[in-house]
């Protein structure tokens, strides 16, 4: 009896230092740490506000998600953010009847940035750091250039009311729009072929392709929908400041990096789930929220980042590599 309760204990430890549920944990011990140093931090007021804060990192890691799952890193994410929100608001002009092509236009704009993206590390074999880096680059100089420094354009008042405002039973849309696409990518990766050749090519990109995956097809898909979400993202931000400037993708960067790997997804691909990254998300959220709340100043606040996430990775980390 004693061993067999031994036995279970050892499972129940190895369960809860599993990355994927070991970040849930911490998730909850920092909540509760908040609420003793705060009261009132888990007011329903208070979780809706941060819930509408990481939706927009969320939806950006479903991109990041993608790519390190494949073994890569997109560092396009902030810039690629940033030519959305400026295409979006200058085409939007503060009217609904412009949310549609305005829409298209970030979308297509970032599907051309990815497309390209693609085709360096594809077919000119361009390490996908150099070339989603260069990209984004490339990017912000565009977008220097034909704004001047200064963009132009405001948000309508859909668009303000859909990421800004409670619509839906006192909750905002943006944090529906990201339980869906949350939802719709879970079930994606867990169910589809594209899921399993995504997780095939991440573990191992010879044998993958040795077992009939369209190796090529899938980086070049993946590297295409990471840009397309942050544009999307980048137009959504539109609403929810009203206007646009060009730094309103760097907040996004490293966070959207450090959330899925703190979520669970192995850097070196093949590993990982959605589902971890969402609680990742949530720990960089609060973090920032709950340092800005004790008025933490900005230079600290960027340290105590740095070590919270060293913490967080070393805590886990062993686990990730007796996966291996």
């Amino acid at each position: 009896m004693g061993e067999a309760n031994a036995v279970k204990k050892n499972n129940f430890i190895q369960m809860l230092m599993r990355p994927q549920v070991l970040v849930y944990v911490i998730l909850i011990i920092m909540l509760i740490i908040a609420n003793i140093v705060s009261p009132g931090y888990l007011k329903g007021k208070h979780l809706l506000s941060m819930l509408r804060i990481a939706a927009f990192l969320g939806i950006v890691c479903i991109g990041q998600n993608l790519v390190i799952l494949i073994g890569g890193i997109d560092m396009g994410v902030p810039y690629v953010i940033m030519i959305g929100n400026v295409i979006g608001a200058e085409i939007l002009k503060g009217q609904d009847s412009n949310i549609g092509k305005a829409l298209v236009a970030v979308i297509l704009a970032g599907a051309i940035i990815g497309i390209i993206e693609s085709i360096g590390i594809n077919y000119f074999k361009i390490n996908a750091f150099i070339m989603t880096l260069g990209m984004g680059i490339i990017v912000e100089g565009v977008a220097m250039v034909t704004t001047g420094g200064a963009p132009k354009g405001s948000s309508s008042p859909m668009l303000t009311k859909l990421t800004s405002m409670n619509t839906i039973g006192g909750i905002s849309g943006i944090i529906i729009i990201w339980v869906i696409v949350s939802a719709i990518f879970i079930i994606v990766m867990k169910y589809t072929k594209f899921g399993r050749y995504v997780y095939a090519l991440g573990a191992n990109s010879t044998g993958a392709r040795f077992s009939g995956v369209h190796t090529k097809k899938i980086r070049a898909l993946v590297y295409i929908v990471s840009p397309i979400v942050c544009a999307f993202v980048g137009f959504m931000l539109v609403g929810y400041t009203g206007t646009t400037y060009l730094e309103v993708g760097d907040s996004y960067d490293p966070s959207n990096i450090a959330a899925v790997i703190l979520g669970g997804t192995a850097v070196t691909g093949g590993r990982g789930s959605y589902v971890g990254t969402i609680a990742g998300v949530l720990i960089m959220t609060i973090l920032t929220d709950f340092l800005t709340i004790l008025n933490v100043n900005e230079a600290i606040r960027t340290m105590v980042n740095g070590i919270v996430l060293i913490v967080l990775l070393i805590a886990y980390s062993r686990n990730n590599t007796k996966d291996v």
